[in-house]
């Protein structure tokens, strides 16, 4: 019962976050709706044509951003090809169609869903607590949208309480609909047609391969580096040591200890730069404590607080597993590093088919995946899994890496 109503709650969250990014949207695809009806009585008039090709390129850039909200939140919607170069052309394209009809109707009943979803909370929050501050109103105001309502006191306060808990089981138990039934739209009206999708889908998939190939390249050229610059060097010096621990036992048997005894010291530190190596390929504690505990180990040793959250049952694949792993890794080097942050968090989740790994961190934001921060490693690995990575840093502040990896059913 406990988990169920935890999963209950987050279900909750999760739908009024989706709500709020739909919100944002439907408000523009709403002031673009408005824009285009101005735009239409123009052309009546003749004086609105040279404007098409601008409203077409701005009802664009607001369906792309709903693509990326939904990519973000679910299966990933390919966006479509570059406008045709006339109006005429772009009027007649069915995927501009398609945009315009979801403008129709994200920005009216987009918004209305936005606007009862967000409401709901809100009047929970208000409602539970008038009890607190019931006393600063006039008893002819009510409560809470209830101005017809006269509050002589605490006992009707609490029956405005009662009213939020109601509110708030709602928005709890109606938030996830209300939010699939405002993405419904864009999923049906903004992704491309089964043909195209295809066409697009091996398009990306011919890119992720090349990234996939590259980033192996990558990958051997820094563990051939690694075992070059450093296992090797340990290892020629331990044979110079032996060398000439075996010349001093003719010469001058009593220094003969004191090399083997740098020679041992050359051993103990080429093993150890070997073990980095082989972490750095498959890091053993992996299998060994499985990613909860490899995410532990990572925070454990990380100068800046992180707390580790994480709700995976079972076990994914070890590939899965191990990016996972390494983003987190290069993920909190790149905090400790460049945020100047004071506390970092890492949520790890699994729904259905795909592991989301969340990190976040309080620092200056700004980050820049040209940068040299290592983020565009951390893409490359993601997306050669075929992996989705989303940044959101502003400058200021908080830094957002957001990354859902597949790992079957």
């Amino acid at each position: 019962m406990r988990h169920w109503l935890k999963g209950r709650l987050r279900a909750g969250v999760d739908g009024f976050e989706h709500i709020v990014g739909g919100l944002a949207t439907s408000m523009l695809a709403l002031g673009t709706l408005v824009g285009l009806v101005a735009l239409v009585a123009a052309c009546l008039i003749g004086i609105g044509l040279p404007l098409v090709p601008g409203a077409l390129r701005t009802v664009r850039a607001v369906a792309d951003r709903e693509r990326t909200r939904l990519t973000r939140w679910g299966p990933a919607i390919i966006g479509p090809p570059p406008l045709p170069g006339s109006a005429r052309d772009a009027l007649r394209d069915i995927t501009v169609r398609r945009e315009l009809g979801w403008i129709l109707v994200h920005g009216t009943l987009g918004f209305l869903l936005g606007a009862v979803g967000i409401t709901l909370p809100v009047y929970a929050v208000e409602d539970v607590t008038f009890p607190l501050w019931f006393r600063a109103l006039e008893p002819s105001q009510g409560g809470p949208g209830m101005v017809w309502w006269r509050i002589d006191g605490l006992a009707d306060a609490l029956v405005v309480l009662l009213v939020g808990l109601v509110f708030a089981v709602l928005a709890v138990v109606l938030g996830p609909g209300i939010a699939r039934l405002q993405a419904l739209p864009g999923r049906r009206l903004l992704a491309p047609d089964g043909d195209v999708d295809l066409s697009l889908r091996v398009a990306q998939l011919t890119a992720t391969r090349a990234a996939a190939l590259d980033a192996h390249a990558v990958e051997l050229r820094r563990i051939e580096r690694s075992l070059h610059d450093g296992t090797q060097n340990r290892l020629v010096a331990l044979n110079v040591l032996i060398g000439a621990a075996r010349r001093a036992l003719d010469r001058n048997p009593e220094s003969a200890a004191e090399i083997l005894d740098r020679a041992q010291d050359a051993t103990e530190l080429a093993l150890a730069e070997l073990r980095a190596v082989v972490r750095g390929i498959l890091p053993p504690v992996l299998d060994d404590r499985g990613l909860t505990g490899a995410l532990d180990g990572l925070a454990a040793a990380c100068a800046v607080p992180c707390r580790i959250d994480v709700d995976v049952p079972g076990r994914c694949a070890i590939s899965v597993e191990a990016t996972a792993y390494f983003v987190v890794a290069e993920a909190l080097t790149n905090v400790v590093k460049h945020s100047q942050a004071t506390s970092a968090e890492v949520l790890v989740r699994r729904a259905a088919d795909r592991l989301s790994v969340r990190i976040t961190d309080d620092g200056r934001g700004g980050a820049d995946e040209g940068g040299g921060s290592g983020l565009a490693g951390i893409r490359r690995r993601v997306e050669a899994y075929d992996g989705r990575l989303v940044l959101t840093s502003p400058p200021g502040g908080p830094t957002t890496m957001d990354v859902e990896l597949p790992c079957g059913s």
